[in-house]
């Protein structure tokens, strides 16, 4: 019986072990954007990270924010990935799937930009003017897989889709200019004091 149960703990022990670990973060320049002067452009960068590697090779993946309040975004590959499909916007925050992914060759290593950890693209999102709120920005697991990694010397390639999957996803704020902030204040002060009478 002890001979059991350390055989099924060191079982349990390796696959444990063999747990493969990929993530995608979206990290935007601003979270918290002012629109009162017009519609805003800001940054959100996708960086790829998995603990097996140590390449970023490709994948595939959408975003999901549902919000009026984004009138435009648009995908930009990092330099390493050469081969590239680009679904588009589809409106709202939403932006159909990319694809995005890296040749290896057998006489030169990949770029050191494509290590794991490191930026595999970013999106410009466009912010309309004078937005008051919040948006969630979500990333949408792809098709065949969402992040592949790659050791160029053995040739090895691990997927997403042989283990677990984080998904980062960023909140966007809305805020009116610090003068509106300070007006809406006082409008409220100001129903405030009509409804006592």
């Amino acid at each position: 019986m002890k001979q059991a149960g350390c055989l099924i703990g060191l079982c349990g022990l390796a696959s444990s072990a063999l747990a493969q670990n990929f993530s995608l973060t979206l990290a935007p320049s601003a979270q918290t954007i002012d629109t009162s002067g017009g519609a805003v452009t800001i940054t959100v960068t996708v960086i790829g990270d998995a603990d097996l590697g140590p390449y970023l090779s490709g994948g595939s993946f959408g975003i999901q924010t549902d919000s009026a309040s984004i009138i435009d975004m648009q995908w930009h590959a990092a330099d390493w990935s050469v081969f590239n499909t680009d679904g588009g916007y589809a409106g709202n925050g939403n932006y159909n799937q990319v694809i995005f992914g890296q040749l290896f060759g057998n006489f030169f290593p990949p770029p050191d930009s494509s290590l794991v950890g490191n930026p595999i693209g970013a999106f410009q999102v466009t912010i309309a003017e004078h937005q008051v709120g919040q948006a969630e920005m979500s990333i949408i697991p792809g098709t065949p897989f969402t992040l592949e990694t790659a050791d160029w010397v053995s040739g090895a390639r691990y997927n997403s889709n042989d283990g677990n999957l984080t998904l980062n996803s960023t909140t966007l704020t809305f805020v009116p200019a610090p003068g509106a902030a300070s007006l809406l204040a006082f409008a409220g002060v100001v129903v405030t004091r009509r409804r006592r009478r």
